[in-house]
């Protein structure tokens, strides 16, 4: 028989903390009380006639019911591609968002997640084998999950290095070279671009962005746009722009022939509904078979009701004299707070080195001692770092190697949507730990 209590491991915290993605929940972080309430009457609708919610809660409740077939969450959505009115919303969003720009209702896309909605568009994209291969530039650092979505779908990851020591850039020169080297092993048909970037947090200028779409049209590729953290750009020389909008007021002999794709997201950004899998896709430039195409692909029914309506609430936030817009505010100055304390911590640690972003990258100056000991353990340097502070803080954050990083700058990846003591409690320990492991090396 064991005795359990002898194989009892005592350690000097009480929970892990997990900061290595975008999980905001998982961090201890609240929801917006405005989304959940709104889903909460949506669900049970009885709560319409509670006084307690504030009134544009129940106001914004009953619209949505009345897009829903049956004014029931239950019911299938209207169309195979999602709720028209709620196709319309983010429509007008985004024709807001880029200055008058439109957006047609028909180009949007509904589905489980940008990562779903992205599968999509690389399966049809896929094709090949050897040099006959589809390949789609993607940049390094890149999401996490991006290598493992290329290699599931059978298309083969072209990397494009940016900048760390520029901010993060996306250089043309750099395209150029990765094309270049792609077409002897494959035969590369889209560019994937994350803007705001993840994980580095880069946000790119419009001379960036309209090189880009100069190499795409000229190359012939496919625009595959993940714009998720779109609303979480911190810093007062930074600003969003999207790249439809740039697109767009490039003329006609780009706006009419760069095909693209965009992804947004309940999971990222203020939002943070990671759990409740809601993405969507804007497609521009596609033949109306290949749009449909899509649609079918995500098989016989209709895309999930909930996840929509999540959605809706997301592209119309509270607005100013909104009975709940003071306490969504606040979520917003939480981050905003987040970004600015977290880069300034880190930057202020021996051998740390970060940007300002809704998730922090920062890079890693190591003791040669604890490479070696990574690679005597068959470990990358970051993976056992990251594994380390696990074990002695109980904290758990992203190797950048998960990110493609494979040179010898490491990094760590590290989300800052978390309460402010938690994030503060997780700072402490961080800098506690790195102190450590240089001192235990010199």
């Amino acid at each position: 028989m064991h005795n359990w209590n002898d194989m009892i491991i005592t350690k000097p915290f009480q929970r892990v903390i997990d900061v290595s993605s975008g999980d905001p929940h998982r961090a201890g972080m609240p929801p917006l009380s405005f989304a959940r309430q709104v889903l909460a009457v949506c669900l049970y609708p009885k709560l319409l006639k509670e006084s307690s919610f504030p009134v544009d809660v129940r106001q914004r409740a009953e619209k949505l019911l009345g897009a829903c077939n049956g004014g029931s969450v239950g019911s299938y959505s209207a169309s195979s591609c999602g709720i028209p009115q709620i196709q319309k919303s983010v429509a007008e969003f985004i024709t807001k968002r880029d200055g008058g720009v439109a957006s047609d209702p028909e180009d949007i896309i509904f589905s489980s997640g940008s990562q779903r909605t992205l599968k999509l568009v690389l399966h049809l994209l896929s094709s090949g084998q050897g040099p006959t291969q589809t390949g789609v530039l993607t940049p390094l650092p890149c999401p996490h999950t991006l290598p493992i979505l290329l290699d599931e779908v059978g298309v083969k990851l072209v990397p494009y290095r940016l900048l760390e020591e520029r901010g993060w850039t996306l250089e043309l020169e750099e395209l150029h070279r990765a094309l270049k080297a792609a077409r002897r092993h494959c035969e590369p048909r889209a560019i994937y671009i994350s803007n705001p970037g993840n994980p580095t947090g880069h946000v790119q200028d419009l001379k960036t962005i309209e090189e880009v779409i100069r190499f795409a049209a000229s190359e012939r590729l496919v625009l595959l746009v993940e714009e998720v953290y779109q609303d979480s750009v911190f810093g007062q020389d930074k600003k969003f722009l999207s790249y439809k909008k740039v697109l767009f007021e490039m003329g006609a002999s780009y706006s009419e022939r760069v095909e693209m794709v965009s992804f947004h997201s309940i999971s990222a950004g203020t939002m943070g509904e990671c759990g409740l899998r809601g993405g969507y896709m804007e497609v521009i430039n596609m033949d109306l078979l290949v749009k449909n195409f899509l649609t079918s692909m995500q098989g016989p029914c209709s895309p999930p009701v909930l996840p929509q309506l999540a959605l809706e609430i997301m592209v119309n936030p509270p607005s100013p004299g909104d009975a709940s817009y003071e306490v969504f505010t606040q979520k917003v100055e939480t981050l905003t707070q987040n970004a600015q304390r977290a880069c300034e911590f880190l930057n202020g640690v021996p051998g740390m080195s970060c940007q300002q972003a809704m998730g922090l990258y920062p890079c890693l100056h190591l003791p040669a001692e604890i490479i070696q000991e990574a690679k005597r353990s068959g470990l990358r340097a970051d993976v056992l770092y990251c594994k380390k502070f696990l074990e002695e803080e109980g904290v758990c954050l992203g190797p950048g190697s998960e990110n493609g990083h494979d040179d010898e700058n490491y990094h760590i990846r590290l989300c800052i949507s978390a309460p402010a003591a938690v994030l503060e409690d997780v700072l402490k320990r961080l800098q506690s730990f790195h102190l450590r492991i240089q001192d235990r090396h010199h």
